[in-house]
């Protein structure tokens, strides 16, 4: 076993470029083939289930997959949306459709009108923390009351504005965040706005 990795466990090391983390996460999770077995029993559920394929949605920046180990397991890009997401489909018949993302996103902010509105969703535990406390950071520090926007279903998720779907941060008609965001990020972002 690498030196010092049963006490060096890899969330109290912030800094993804620090070479304890890297070398932990590699001799961990990289290469082992527990990816690609995940990705053959998700398939095998499709099939048991009658579906066209699977598909998944990455991204370049945060909070999503890396493409690469679905396209080394089959996968091709389907569709993408801006900034920078793409679906990637595996298809178990070759002429089923190509899944794509909806195209009416500006119809979709528009709705949100001209206050701070924050869409969340029970997903994940960081936007249980990050938006109560976006939401309370917005009301003393910036005299703003947001509305909340709670999904609550997979129909809740489509009529999201991003394709991310379980977290946005909106502000007079224009999307400041597509991803789960800190208290601090939110800081800076209103105040490069007030500028």
């Amino acid at each position: 076993m690498p030196r010092n990795f049963d006490r060096l466990p890899c969330c109290e090391i912030k800094s993804p470029a620090h070479p304890g983390r890297q070398e932990k996460f590699r001799w961990l999770h990289q290469r082992k083939g527990w990816g690609g077995l995940m990705i053959e029993a998700s398939l095998d559920d499709a099939k048991r289930e009658g579906m066209h394929g699977a598909a998944v949605m990455v991204r370049d920046g945060a909070w999503l997959a890396d493409r690469r180990l679905f396209l080394a397991n089959g996968f091709e890009p389907a569709d993408a949306a801006p900034p920078d997401y793409q679906l990637l489909v595996r298809k178990l018949h070759r002429r089923a459709p190509n899944p794509a993302f909806q195209k009416d996103s500006d119809q979709k902010l528009a709705k949100y009108g001209t206050d701070l509105t924050i869409i969340r969703s029970s997903q994940c535990p960081h936007i249980a923390k990050f938006a109560p406390e976006i939401a309370e950071t917005a009301a003393r520090e910036y005299g703003i009351q947001p509305a909340v926007v709670d999904l609550q279903s997979c129909r809740d998720a489509q009529e999201a504005p991003t394709p991310y779907a379980v977290f946005a941060l909106i502000y007079k008609g224009r999307l400041l965040a597509d991803h789960q965001i800190s208290r601090t990020r939110f800081r800076n972002i209103m105040n490069k706005l007030e500028r």
